[in-house]
């Protein structure tokens, strides 16, 4: 049964699309619609109106077809029987209209959205740009700015903004349906194909604008610098000119790297959060939450909770702390309302469900707490504790560590099986990772209710097992191992930052520590058997915070700071604590070149991940891949260290990790057994799945 029917109301041939769940414009689509467009010829129809049932228009192409061979019609035959249609057609647009299904509205003549309806071409997110006439018709109705706002920038606009810049000829503030229809009858409506407008004015200033923009925020992505390119050539060819340029860069930027390790994330974003293997328990039923810790992470944890619609109790010992924090929470959900990112009621409804707890009593009626303490087992301890006396036997109890043992925590209750991890990254209601920790002995139910509470929270989670830092932080542990060697062997903190900078990463690590504080890993260090780290590449590190140099809290660490600024400067006192620490060490410094500094960072996280994979911690390839690209900064583009890893080569990244084994002699450069197999054999890190 094809998903495209018709209807003839009032004149107006009605064609509706119902291809759940997003009406995805696959093949059964194209080939319906246009077989229903051929409809249009009958003398007794006067307009054309293309509606989408469920709950949005076309989301967008069929990612799914992504590298497999086209099937005909494509989507540039809908265009162009579109805008060859001998009758007007009106595009009635709700949820939202991405990419090609903004593509498809843009070929049509007039478009009619419902207020809340968003459109957009969000192709750069998966290393794309648009491919069906998006940069050479945006650009003809609205100018360069918006069609760059659109293509380059890739988030939606409102449909009070479509309205604005003209790529929305009316709002409907009643039925979507009927005001298609009355928008119809306004007049006889004339053939208005956006393909035969004049092209748009040259814009200097906007191209200037987001070449910035790309150079800056999206800085070593190729598809925002082609839609660039492509809006620029709507101004100075013809459409069909236009249109083949901007085929030429899709299909370039298609066959690519970067784009085909972006598909990768997109795809493996929504494999992280299901069980590699199911279970068939069912879910608890959340509706109260506690969070225990009124500071930084506590106070995240919480407006995240109210933003997802649960009643929400903020408990801390310290009274003082509490009010703080609640003044923050409030803040946070102020904020939102003065942004537009929620209405006045919403706001309300948010505040009124945040309840303050003045004792653990206060926590009795809730059906998961989840504990933001001091990272600090003995303090968490206690905090277990005085939950266990509290909480109803079933309540689950979740502990926000980053590091701590979660078996040795579910230990101190008398209910472990409803124990876990929830390692939220901060800020907590902006970060979208989210780490779900199985312990040894926590229930099916409880892990798939965190993977429900994960879904409801928007947050992209990643189900993990049970080691020292979990998936993403025992794995930053070798990528900033390696840094401080190489600081030690001759690197300075800058080519060391700049070098991995340029790789893609956001910050570089000394830059990074010097923001998180330095006195913190020390801390964490004081905490652990020399076994468990490599003592000789935090020497500096140490001797900076003995000295007071903390990082940006203090104005000075590896880089010195102007009073309020973070801004790095380098520093002559940083060289020579350096030149101090090397000669203590007795390290007579060599010249590093960056591709080594890069090597030996990345290739640590590889070659930790992939014992990661090895120890059954972590489920899947990918899902190593989306922790660093969504909780550690790894460049989307590089897909993930596995992902960066497969398109090198596993041979070529086990021979450089046996290079630095027999250079180095270090205890830490020993293959993974599964890396060193997966090489031999041909096979991928990024698709491996630990069985």
């Amino acid at each position: 049964m094809s998903p495209v029917s018709t209807e003839f109301a009032n004149s107006c041939l009605v064609i509706t699309v119902d291809h759940p769940p997003v009406n995805a414009l696959s093949h059964s689509v194209r080939l319906g619609l246009i077989e229903a467009l051929s409809q249009a010829d009958h003398d007794d129809i006067n307009t054309v109106i293309l509606i989408c049932a469920g709950r949005t228009f076309f989301s967008g192409a069929d990612i799914s077809e992504f590298g497999k061979p086209p099937k005909s019609p494509g989507l540039s035959d809908v265009i162009k029987a579109l805008e060859e249609c001998p009758k007007p057609v009106v595009a009635a647009i709700h949820g939202q209209a991405l990419g090609g299904g903004f593509e498809v509205a843009l070929a049509c003549d007039y478009r009619i959205m419902e207020a809340s309806a968003r459109i957009g071409l969000p192709e750069v997110n998966l290393g794309l740009i648009p491919g069906a006439g998006g940069t050479q018709r945006a650009s003809r109705i609205a100018g360069l700015d918006i069609a760059m706002e659109l293509a380059v920038g890739g988030k939606p606009i409102s449909a009070e903004r479509a309205l604005q810049v003209g790529l929305c000829d009316e709002i409907a503030h009643k039925d979507l349906y009927e005001s298609a229809l009355g928008f119809s009858h306004h007049g006889e409506l004339q053939k208005r194909v956006i393909g035969k407008m004049d092209p748009a004015e040259i814009d200097e200033a906007a191209s200037r604008k987001w070449r910035t923009y790309a150079t800056k925020r999206q800085k070593g992505q190729k598809a925002p610098l082609a839609a660039i390119e492509a809006i620029e050539a709507s101004c100075e060819l013809t459409i069909e000119e236009g249109l083949k340029r901007e085929r030429e860069l899709f299909v370039d930027l298609m066959s690519g790297s970067q784009s085909s390790a972006m598909r990768h994330l997109f795809f493996a974003e929504r494999l992280s959060g299901k069980l590699a293997n199911p279970v068939k328990a069912k879910p608890l039923d959340l509706k109260q939450i506690g969070v225990v810790g009124a500071g930084t992470m506590g106070v995240g944890i919480a407006a995240s909770m109210l933003a997802a619609g649960y009643d929400v109790f903020l408990f801390d010992v310290n009274k003082d702390a509490l009010s703080v924090g609640h003044g923050r929470i409030k803040a946070i959900v102020d904020g939102d309302l003065k942004k537009g990112r929620i209405a006045g009621p919403v706001h309300d409804d948010r505040l009124k469900r945040l309840q303050v707890a003045d004792a653990w009593q206060g926590l009795s009626t809730c059906d998961l707490v989840v504990e933001a303490v001091f990272e600090d087992i003995d303090i968490k301890h206690k905090v277990f504790a005085e939950l266990d006396e509290v909480l109803r036997p079933d309540a689950i109890l979740a502990s926000n560590t980053s590091y701590l043992d979660i078996d040795a925590l579910a230990a101190q209750s008398k209910h472990p099986e409803r124990v876990l991890g929830l390692h939220f990254f901060s800020p907590a209601h902006i970060m979208k990772l989210l780490e779900i920790v199985r312990g040894e002995k926590t229930s099916d139910a409880v892990l798939v209710t965190a993977l429900g509470l994960a879904k409801r929270m928007k947050k992209i989670s990643v189900v993990c097992g049970v080691c020292h830092g979990f998936i993403g932080n025992r794995m930053l542990t070798g990528y900033a191992r390696e840094a401080g060697l190489l600081l030690l062997e001759g690197a300075s903190p800058s080519q060391i930052d700049k070098a991995l900078t340029d790789f893609g990463m956001p910050m570089g690590p000394f830059a990074m520590s010097d923001m998180a504080g330095l006195d913190i890993g020390y801390a964490n260090r004081k905490k652990l058997s020399t076994d468990q780290y490599e003592e000789h590449a935090f020497r500096v590190h140490d001797q900076l915070v003995e000295m007071g140099r903390k990082g940006q809290k203090t104005d000075a660490g590896f880089y010195r700071y102007e009073a309020g600024s973070r801004t790095p400067i380098l520093d002559a006192a940083t060289d020579d604590i350096i030149t101090a620490v090397r000669t203590r060490e007795g390290v007579t410094p060599r010249k590093i070149t960056d591709q080594e500094i890069i090597d030996r960072c990345i290739l640590a996280l590889i070659n930790e991940g992939a014992l990661l994979l090895d120890e059954g911690i972590a489920q899947r390839g990918s899902d190593i891949d989306v922790v660093y690209a969504n909780g550690y900064g790894f460049p989307r583009w590089r897909g993930g260290p596995f992902c960066y890893a497969d398109e090198q080569g596993l041979e070529t990244i086990v021979a450089r990790i046996e290079h630095f084994s027999e250079q180095h002699g270090n205890r830490w450069w020993h293959v993974s057994p599964l890396l060193k197999s997966l090489a031999e054999t041909g096979g991928s890190l990024s698709k491996h799945v630990q069985t």
